[in-house]
């Protein structure tokens, strides 16, 4: 699995220029799914995400996490985080998971997060999104599961 993470004061995702999910803060999580992925990478990416130090604490510091800030998290299906770009201009994305693969896995992720007291809002697989943020800080993460 791969997730980019991005710590936001606030996120929301629409389709059909309709809102079907928003947080304040929290992170945005692009999450991406490739054929080798199992229920073992989703739990150790729900502990990194829920543990992930990246707020700032009363010195100004990046040291309390999502838990600690009571802050929610924008799940979003991202199949293109496995483009593969090597030959020609057109990616490839023979990597990502096949929806039969991947929903379970998805699924699985968001409620894993819920199931550690985190709220969850979410896109919905497969559809044509608008995902709408504000990076706060910037700061951006990138956890992939196979180079733990």
């Amino acid at each position: 699995m791969r997730a980019v993470i991005q710590r936001v004061s606030q996120a929301s995702v629409s389709i059909e220029e309709n809102i079907v999910g928003a947080i304040q803060q929290g992170f945005m999580v692009l999450l991406g799914i490739t054929h080798e992925d199992t229920g073992d990478d989703v739990a150790y990416l729900v502990r990194k995400i829920k543990n992930l130090r990246v707020f700032e604490d009363e010195e100004g510091k990046m040291n309390r996490s999502l838990e600690s800030i009571n802050g929610a998290v924008l799940s979003i299906s991202q199949f293109t985080l496995y483009g593969e770009t090597k030959k020609g201009n057109r990616p490839s994305f023979i990597q990502a998971a096949p929806p039969s693969i991947a929903i379970p896995l998805y699924e699985a992720f968001n409620e894993g997060l819920k199931a550690e007291g985190i709220t969850v809002a979410t896109g919905k697989f497969g559809a044509d999104m608008q995902v709408a943020l504000v990076n706060d800080g910037p700061v951006t993460i990138v956890i992939d599961t196979k180079e733990k």
